[in-house]
C-alpha cells in the first residue's frame, strides 16, 4: 500500500503578463528562502510595485495567497506582516531543484522510459486537464491520445498523483524502446530549440550591458525575476531529454550556462534593492534579505 500524499499547497500559476500572486512568490522564494521571519505587508506591497504593479492589486493578491495556505500573516500593532508557509517553501524548493538542474547534465540515463496510459470519460475533463497539467510537469510528453511518454523514472510519483485523483483506469509501466514510433516524437525539438535559440538572442543585450558595469541595482532585480520566469518554463517543454536520443548541437547547455552566468551575476545588485525597499518599513529585517546561486539550490 502506498502511503498517504502530503496534501501541497499549490503555488499560483503563470499567467501572461505579470501576476502578483507569482511575484511574490517568486520574490520570497528568491530573497527570503526559509527564514521564517514575517515581512511587512507594506514591504512586500513595495517590492511588487517595482514591477509596476499596482499597490491595490498587490494587497489583494497578499489576502489571496494567505487564503489558499501559501502565506502566514502575524499582526504586530496595527501593522500585517506576511511570510511563506512552510509547506508553500517546500514546494518551491523541489520546484527550484527541477528548474536549475535542467542543462547541468548531472543525470544520467539508463535508456528506459516510463509510460504512462489512461482512459478518462468525457465528463472527467477536469479531472483529465489536471492529471495532464502534472504529466507534463513530471516530463511527460504525449505520444498518442491516452499515452504519456518520459525517459524519467517518475513512476512513484505519478501513482500518487492517480491516487490522489482517484484515477483506476490507468497503468504505469518502465519500457525499452524496441520498434514502431520513435518515443522522442513525443516532443517537437524543432520548436524546443527555437525556444531555446530566442533565450540566447533575448539574454545577448542584458549580458554585454552586464559585463560592462551598465545595470543598477533596481533594473537588477527586475531582471533576474524575468530571467527565471522565462527559464522556468523550459523543463516542462524539455525535461532534460536525454542527448542520445537528442540531435547534435542541441542547445541546452549553452543556454543554461547563459543563465547560470546571469542569474548568479546579477544577485547581489538584486539583493541590495531588496534590502534597499525592505528597509523603508523595518530596517531590523532588512540585512536578512539574501539571494540564492543556482549551485547552492541544486
Amino acid at each position: 500500500m502506498r502511503a498517504p500524499v502530503r496534501a501541497e499547497v499549490p503555488l499560483p500559476r503563470r499567467q501572461a503578463g505579470t501576476s502578483p500572486q507569482h511575484l511574490l512568490v517568486t520574490l520570497l522564494g528568491d530573497y527570503w528562502n526559509g527564514r521564517r521571519d514575517h515581512l511587512p505587508s507594506a514591504a512586500l506591497v513595495a517590492l511588487v510595485e517595482e514591477f509596476d504593479v499596482g499597490e491595490v492589486s498587490a494587497r489583494a493578491a497578499l489576502r489571496r495567497l494567505a487564503r489558499r495556505g501559501v502565506l502566514e500573516s502575524s499582526k504586530v500593532g496595527r501593522n500585517t506582516y506576511y511570510g511563506l508557509s512552510a509547506s508553500a517553501t517546500r514546494t518551491i524548493v523541489r520546484s527550484s531543484s527541477r528548474i536549475l538542474r535542467l542543462g547541468t547534465g548531472a543525470q544520467s540515463w539508463d535508456g528506459v522510459w516510463t509510460v504512462a496510459t489512461f482512459s478518462l470519460p468525457e465528463e472527467q475533463r477536469g479531472v483529465r486537464h489536471l492529471l495532464r497539467s502534472r504529466l507534463r510537469w513530471l516530463g511527460f510528453a504525449p505520444l498518442f491520445d491516452g499515452v504519456w511518454v518520459s525517459p524519467r523514472a517518475a513512476t512513484d510519483e505519478v501513482g500518487e498523483f492517480l491516487d490522489e485523483l482517484g484515477i483506476s483506469s490507468a497503468a504505469v509501466l518502465r519500457a525499452e524502446e524496441v520498434v514502431g514510433t520513435p518515443l522522442i516524437s513525443a516532443w517537437d525539438l524543432a520548436d524546443i530549440r527555437r525556444a531555446y535559440d530566442a533565450f540566447l538572442a533575448d539574454t545577448g543585450p542584458l549580458r554585454e550591458r552586464l559585463n560592462g558595469g551598465e545595470v543598477g541595482a533596481a533594473e537588477a532585480l527586475i531582471a533576474r525575476t524575468r530571467l527565471m520566469d522565462v527559464w522556468r518554463t523550459f523543463p516542462a517543454l524539455d525535461p532534460d531529454l536525454p542527448e542520445a536520443v537528442l540531435p547534435a548541437d542541441w542547445p541546452r547547455g549553452r543556454a543554461r550556462a547563459v543563465f547560470g552566468e546571469l542569474y548568479d551575476a546579477l544577485g547581489p545588485l538584486a539583493e541590495a534593492r531588496v534590502r534597499e525597499v525592505v528597509a523603508r518599513f523595518d530596517e531590523s529585517l532588512a540585512p536578512l534579505a539574501a539571494h540564492h546561486t543556482t549551485d547552492a539550490v541544486r
